[in-house]
């Protein structure tokens, strides 16, 4: 037989006997029954020795990975699609016929500025949109004002210019369907989409 052939064949093997390891550990935990906590002495009694305590049934702090790592694991992990479909980067919102960063939205951009200087290697598209309200034209050209406000407002906070793109949408892409003040409101935003990392 080849030397190939023999090393695959000790592999197969090798993960056959894993596999049936595996399978009869699981077995046997299934089968251990639950410990049951030794009688107490009566008081005439003296005990021989102390009653046995039952091993811990918690990880101890100290072999646990930091509260730090098991927060960044799943967005590290997580694809983009997925990423941006429950963004931790927050929208921004406006005012009717208004690209100015509110006392709220810069509350916001702060903290999203703190998410993008946590993951240096985002880059991101900020996305200027505009309730139905006015023409295209106009709406685009609003939705870029707003889209470049909160750019220039991250930029301020330390992030490169180079990771941020800003496009607009105007009125063609609403969040919200209704036509409301309150479904206008939400389409009056700059949107925040992960496009690399």
């Amino acid at each position: 037989m080849p030397h190939g052939a023999l090393t695959i064949a000790k592999l197969v093997l090798l993960f056959v006997f894993l596999l049936n390891l595996t399978a009869a550990c699981a077995k046997k935990q299934q089968t251990i029954e639950p410990s049951i906590a030794p009688p107490l002495p009566s008081p005439t009694e003296t005990p021989s020795s102390p009653p046995r305590r039952p091993a811990p049934t918690t990880v101890p702090e100290s072999a646990m990975p930091p509260l730090e790592l098991l927060e960044e694991r799943p967005i590290e992990s997580t694809a983009l699609d997925a990423l941006n479909r429950d963004s931790p980067l927050k929208p921004i919102f406006f005012v009717y016929d208004s690209a100015e960063i509110s006392q709220e939205a810069q509350a916001l951009l702060k903290k999203n500025a703190e998410l993008l200087t946590t993951y240096q290697p985002w880059t991101i598209t900020i996305e200027g949109h505009c309730d139905e309200r006015g023409t295209a034209e106009y709406n685009l050209a609003l939705g870029e004002r707003r889209a470049l406000a909160a750019r220039s407002y991250l930029v301020s906070l330390g992030i490169e210019a180079t990771r941020i793109l800003a496009v607009s949408y105007g009125k063609e892409f609403p969040f919200e369907s209704g036509q409301n003040e309150q479904s206008w409101a939400q389409n009056r935003r700059a949107h925040f989409v992960v496009t690399a990392r």
